[in-house]
């Protein structure tokens, strides 16, 4: 079971990265305790609270992040000062890739749903893929991963009608679960990632509950009507 740790905790570096029980799906798979032997700073992990900030554009990138539960959003800010979500990091995904480049981070990562993170400094996830092919190819992996999701929503959720859009974000929230059901976020941050008002995707939001596309089964969790939303976004 995952503990809850306090910031001291984590910065005393208790995560116990040998027996998670997402090792095999994190960035870290593929090591092994011989691996691990040759870390020699703390891998910090953290419990956030939605509405936190994992980091802020434009600082210091020295560390990489592992999500081991939860969602956060990646945001870029408009000149007028508007949001636009660019992309979403959810459970086994990897953020903070520009510290690989010594690049500061480019978004405001922030807590969507409670999540868990696995705090990674660059100097040993650098270090470790110098010695070890295995983390090599996966960091390739997560790269191409990230500029796929990027892709996505350029092509999936920031075109077609506001019903495609919606649609399509309901459809992305339940992939490769094995079940529908979906938690929901704000309307302004859906508005923000697909690029329409939040009115608009409250309205959208509102139609799709009364055609019985989104069935309720505790407030704010819902089951998604998949072959019908499929319809709705390819056409």
């Amino acid at each position: 079971m995952m503990k809850n740790l306090t910031d001291k905790e984590a910065w005393e570096g208790v995560a116990d990265c040998i027996s998670c029980t997402l090792r095999n799906s994190v960035l870290f798979a593929g090591l092994d305790e011989e691996d691990f032997d040759k870390i020699h700073q703390p891998i910090d992990l953290y419990t956030l609270p939605a509405g936190s900030t994992l980091y802020r554009a434009g600082d210091k990138a020295d560390r990489l992040y592992t999500i081991r539960s939860g969602i956060l959003k990646l945001v870029q800010y408009l000149p007028d000062g508007t949001q636009r979500i660019v992309r979403l990091v959810r459970t086994t995904d990897v953020t903070g890739l520009e510290a690989l480049l010594d690049q500061p981070y480019k978004h405001d990562a922030v807590v969507l749903q409670p999540t868990q993170a696995c705090s990674l400094p660059v100097s040993v996830v650098q270090a470790l893929s110098n010695t070890n092919p295995k983390l090599h190819q996966e960091l390739l992996n997560r790269w191409q991963h990230a500029l796929e999701e990027a892709d996505a929503w350029l092509t999936e959720l920031s075109t077609g009608s506001a019903r495609q859009r919606v649609a399509r974000l309901l459809l992305r929230l339940v992939r490769n679960q094995a079940t529908s059901e979906c938690e929901l976020f704000p309307r302004e941050d859906m508005g923000a990632m697909l690029g329409i008002t939040t009115e608009t995707t409250s309205r959208t939001i509102a139609e799709f509950k009364r055609q019985s596309l989104l069935i309720e089964t505790e407030p704010n969790k819902y089951l998604l009507d998949i072959p019908n939303l499929e319809f709705i976004a390819d056409n």
